[in-house]
């Protein structure tokens, strides 16, 4: 094969971008490309940009210089993904060299933008950057997954129509868009075949699901047909919910399928309300009470986890003290903590970024500590439990996987003794417990397993 029927893909981000990134390599080997994880070796390079805060900015840009800097002649610079949706005319000044750029709304077109660079001279950089954003109509016969071992993460909806004041992501991908319910069960159905254990949903707002489609409760509707139609993935995840949008009835079919994990990711991002005001998010703490107990009480090995902001325009010590007591009382499984991150265009972008760097990494350091305890403690409660474990990696007489408490990449690992099959899921009996991880040995009795999945009468 010749070197210009080449690509090498860098995507860059969050979960939602390896998406696309996975989706532009569907494409382009359909077109007789064939995908190197060599640079030098590629005849185009493509650069799957992050744009969400100022250090993944960052980051892509100077990914992006690194390839311009050793581009030989022949080969063709892409820069894709956020970044180049929102900063496209600022990214040819950062990047000599740069020859394409195609944003979030039209990464299908991907194989048209790069027969078009290599047709035409193009002394500036060619734009493929469409206002409106296109989900699920166009795809181009791409399946919206990104395969990791025997998970597969799924998207289901693009956009967001959330006002929220610190995110720039309506400005990058537009409204929010869902992808029709038939694509996403094909999809499942197709992974399913290919003997994948795990389903991960993903979106900007996966409770928003169905909204545009004139749906209640889209997400629960969904679920069922997921369950139904794909019985073979045996663990279904629900990730990024938006506070006040998880229903009672999406409550009662997480417990009730057994297919769907008992674990939820609900970025809530701060515990006072003035702070939760000002960030324009729902500020209704009584209803993170009530939701949570709700759900507890549906769920008893429920996982929640949830990501906060620390330092906001505004935030003051007693503030920040009430986000403290607030994940102390309501006992999260997971926690991740960002300090904020001033970001020009959003609604936020009056109040300034007035809290000193060494201010916010100090909260951001005093609130994981305290959750390094709370994790701590809820690993413990483990011990002596059996947990069902999808297995990842090993070596070194260690298996690595992940038990239903455990999202990929971002919470933790489960540590098995002895050399166990990739890809599949077995009992492991939890002996030790650390902050984050745990540590087991296989059950050699199944029945013993007491953890998730548990389907509770209908």
């Amino acid at each position: 094969m010749s070197k210009s029927k080449s690509f090498y893909l860098l995507s860059l981000g969050c979960s939602k971008n390896t998406v696309d990134s996975e989706s532009m390599a569907q494409l382009l080997g359909g077109a007789g490309y064939k995908g190197v994880a060599d640079p030098g070796k590629a005849g185009v390079l493509i650069v799957n940009t992050c744009g969400f805060i100022g250090p993944a900015k960052e980051e892509s840009v100077n990914a992006l210089r690194e390839l311009a800097e050793r581009k030989k002649p022949g080969q063709l610079l892409i820069a894709a993904g956020c970044l180049s949706q929102r900063y496209g005319a600022e990214l040819t000044k950062q990047v000599p060299g740069l020859d394409g750029i195609i944003g979030t709304r039209r990464w299908m077109d991907i194989v048209d933008l790069v027969r078009r660079l290599r047709a035409t001279p193009h002394p500036v950089p060619i734009y493929h950057l469409p206002d409106a954003p296109v989900v699920g109509s166009d795809e181009k016969g791409a399946v919206r997954a990104a395969i990791q071992g025997a998970s597969a993460y799924l998207k289901i909806a693009d956009g967001c129509r959330r006002p929220c004041a610190f995110c720039a992501i309506p400005l990058i991908k537009g409204t929010a868009v869902s992808r029709p319910i038939e694509n996403i069960v094909a999809e499942a159905k197709q992974l399913e075949a290919m003997g994948l254990k795990e389903l991960i949903l993903i979106a900007q707002d996966t409770t928003d699901w169905g909204h545009d489609l004139g749906l209640k409760d889209g997400l629960s509707i969904l679920l069922e047909q997921l369950a139904e139609s794909a019985p073979g993935l045996k663990w279904i995840r629900i990730m990024y919910a938006f506070p006040g949008y998880v229903t009672d009835r999406q409550i009662e079919t997480m417990a009730r399928l057994p297919q769907v994990l008992h674990y939820l990711d609900m970025p809530l991002q701060h515990g006072h309300p003035m702070t939760l005001r000002r960030m324009r998010r729902p500020a209704n703490i009584e209803w993170v009470h009530n939701t949570i107990a709700k759900m507890r009480a549906a769920m008893p090995d429920l996982a929640i986890r949830s990501t906060f902001i620390v330092g906001y325009p505004g935030e003051t010590e007693e503030e920040f003290q009430a986000l403290l007591d607030f994940t102390a009382e309501l006992q999260f499984d997971r926690v991740g903590a960002f300090t904020f991150s001033f970001e020009p265009g959003t609604t936020s972008e009056p109040l300034g970024d007035p809290i000193p760097p060494e201010v916010k990494e100090e909260r951001k350091a005093r609130l994981m500590e305290q959750q390094q305890h709370i994790s701590l403690k809820k690993n413990q409660a483990f011990i002596g439990k059996t947990l069902e474990v999808l297995v990842e990696g090993r070596g070194d007489g260690l298996s690595l996987g992940r038990s239903y408490r455990d999202a990929p990449e971002i919470d933790g690992m489960v540590l098995v003794e002895g050399d166990l099959p990739l890809g599949e899921i077995v009992p492991v009996r939890v002996t030790g417990a650390m902050a984050y991880d745990l540590v087991g040995t296989v059950d050699t009795n199944p029945a013993r397993v007491v953890s998730q999945p548990i389907a509770l009468a209908a």
